[in-house]
């Protein structure tokens, strides 16, 4: 039976019960970590390195305010998991009819990858830079964090938060010596912290900065990550992990802030300061880094670079995991999820370089924001709902000063990506061969943006009427009077190991000397999967004698056996016979094995019970 919790391989796993003083803040401290690393990505880097280099010091103010909104938007994230225990995705599952939101986890699915993308072009530029791994070998390595993440969440929690926070604590230090090397003016610095009138490149600058700050699959992340602590439900419990988790929350985008200014620092130091004003390029900032500075900086550089993108892409692959379990209720097994989300940003990568060139990356990484910016008005708009949502929050609805910040910055967010998304689109057209602007793009962005319009208003016109809590599996029926069950045609595999006796001791005991048994045998070897019937290999002679001899032996004992030999893949073989002999119930053993052993010898059981439609008993 499917799990209903959002991540629930690692759903409440960490005890805060136990813990006193300040070692019951740090059982509370670490979802914010994993978030707070997609706000330092490589998508960060090349919008405050672009600001930094062209204007200085002037933009340090419009990254203050972005990370604002970020902490606002997070902590009312961080609420929704809390409160309601449920994750984003799965409270607008709740909200929204179905046929809504299966475009919406399209949204989020596209701006994961995009994301995802961003991601792994910085690790491979960052591999370049220290290794001098090529691009399109560094593209190919990353497709190996799919089966580190494995492995972390296999730990644990605290093991795959350990990991994330090692990596922002790299990429924090290396910045920080950096500070060192290039010895900015603090007072210009201060200066810096003064709003001032955007216009021209510096409002398209402060717009992608404030694009590639507040990204979608973070508030889909934050809002599941913090129902890995098990605390207390009551009232007392919840206001006590609201609060932690807002310190958590605090401290950790603020480090943020601290490397996207650092950045943006760097940037205007070593490049702004020395005529160099057109620096948007990664790789150009770590030439020129070397060129001024020395041999120390930009090998920091490409450290922290490595950091970063490790893991953000990290983060990513969960949260698409927790946006495809939400929208579609749909629970793949997780290292194929992760390895789909991984395949899909790293196909574009790799052939953008084989036709392209390494060139074209930059672009590719500028697309990957546009379609970013498209999905995060489909993330905040329905978080401002749902956590302003007294019926359903009760007494932990956000107040009405913070529901007015929190529309205030949903409005600017969006205003600002739709002008975004409306230039470029401007720009496309520009092209002499852009058909597909005018009859595929622009009629898309209509569609999208009406979306957009009614996931604004539904929750508004809804309010009034019922809505029935999440239920994913369903309500509990009533059991009346239980009548004996009685099978007459019953399935046992085996596969002469010592767990036969067992099963088939299982077997029996299920329909008696009345019965009639089944006993199933698939033969696996290379002869049988591409002979079949025709193969009479040393293996399937003998396996086709050890069958008769259990049958034998039952019909000894009074029972009536009968032996079904199949070859090639054992699920579909089984299924088969299944089907054919209309059996009642089918009795099969379990290997006990699991993790990396399951990706080596396969799970038939679990694939035999999805293609039968009969009770299946699992015999350990």
């Amino acid at each position: 039976m499917k799990n209903s919790e959002s991540l629930s391989e690692v759903h409440q796993s960490v005890d805060t019960h136990k813990r006193m003083g300040w070692k019951r803040i740090f059982a509370f401290i670490g979802p914010a970590y994993l978030v707070s690393v997609g706000y330092m990505d490589p998508g960060n880097w090349a919008t405050a390195l672009a600001g930094g280099s062209k204007f200085g010091y002037q933009l340090i103010w419009v990254l203050l305010m972005s990370n604002l909104m970020a902490l606002l938007l997070q902590s009312l994230s961080s609420r929704l998991g809390i409160v309601r225990g449920l994750d984003l995705a799965q409270a607008s599952r709740n909200t929204y009819p179905k046929w809504a939101n299966i475009p919406l986890f399209v949204l989020a699915q596209t701006a994961i990858i995009a994301c995802d993308l961003a991601e792994i072009i910085g690790m491979a530029i960052g591999l370049k830079l220290l290794f001098n791994i090529p691009l399109v070998w560094g593209i190919s390595l990353t497709i190996l964090d799919t089966f580190l993440l494995l492995f972390l969440m296999n730990r644990g929690m605290r093991k795959m938060e350990a990991f994330i926070v090692s990596m922002v604590f790299i990429v924090g230090l290396s910045f920080l010596i950096e500070m060192f090397i290039v010895e900015p003016s603090l007072k210009e610095i201060a200066k810096g912290f003064e709003p001032s009138m955007l216009s021209g490149d510096a409002l398209y600058i402060a717009i992608g900065i404030i694009g590639a700050t507040v990204m979608p699959h973070n508030l889909y992340l934050h809002s599941s990550l913090v129902q890995t602590r098990n605390f207390k439900r009551d009232s007392a419990g919840i206001k006590e992990a609201i609060k932690f988790n807002f310190i958590d929350t605090t401290v950790a985008l603020n480090l943020a802030f601290f490397v996207n200014a650092a950045i943006l620092i760097l940037a205007a130091t070593a490049f702004y300061k020395n005529g160099l004003f057109e620096v948007a390029e990664i790789e150009d900032a770590h030439k020129l880094l070397e060129h001024i500075f020395g041999g120390v900086a930009p090998t920091l550089f490409a450290i922290a670079l490595i950091a970063a993108g490790q893991s953000s892409t990290i983060t990513g692959t969960l949260a698409g995991q927790i946006i495809m379990e939400g929208h579609l209720n749909l629970r793949i097994v997780p290292w194929l999820r992760r390895l789909i989300t991984r395949l899909l940003a790293i196909i574009p990568a790799f052939f953008t370089i084989m036709y392209f060139g390494e060139g074209s990356l930059g672009a590719l990484l500028i697309l990957s924001q546009v379609v970013l910016s498209l999905q995060l008005g489909f993330a905040v708009i329905p978080l401002i709902h749902f956590t302003s949502d007294k019926k359903e929050m009760k007494e932990f609805a956000i107040k009405l000063w913070v529901k007015i910040l929190a529309w205030a910055s949903a409005l600017i967010i969006v205003s600002l990506n739709v002008k975004l998304v409306v230039e470029e689109i401007g720009d496309w057209g520009k092209n002499a061969n852009a058909w597909y602007v005018y009859y595929l793009i622009i009629p898309l962005a209509i569609l999208i943006g009406l979306l957009l319009i009614y996931i604004l208003i539904h929750p508004i016109i809804t309010a009034h009427k019922f809505r029935k809590t999440n239920v994913p599996h369903g309500d509990a029926l009533l059991i009346e009077n239980i009548d004996n069950i009685h099978y007459n045609r019953i399935g046992i595999t085996v596969d002469f190991s010592k767990n036969d006796r067992n099963t088939i001791r299982h077997g029996l005991i299920q329909g008696g000397k009345q019965a009639e048994y089944f006993l199933i045998h698939v033969v696996e070897t290379a002869a049988a999967r591409y002979y079949g019937k025709k193969a009479m290999d040393f293996e399937t002679k003998s396996d086709t004698d050890n069958l008769q001899k259990y049958c034998d032996n039952l019909e000894n004992l009074g029972y009536h056996a009968i032996p079904l030999i199949g070859f090639g893949d054992a699920s579909k073989a089984i299924a088969t016979f299944s089907n054919e002999k209309d059996l009642q119930i089918l009795v099969m053993g379990a290997h006990g094995h699991k993790g990396i052993d399951d990706l080596i010898f396969g799970t038939t059981v679990e694939s035999v019970r999805h293609k039968i439609k009969i009770p299946v008993l699992i015999v350990r």
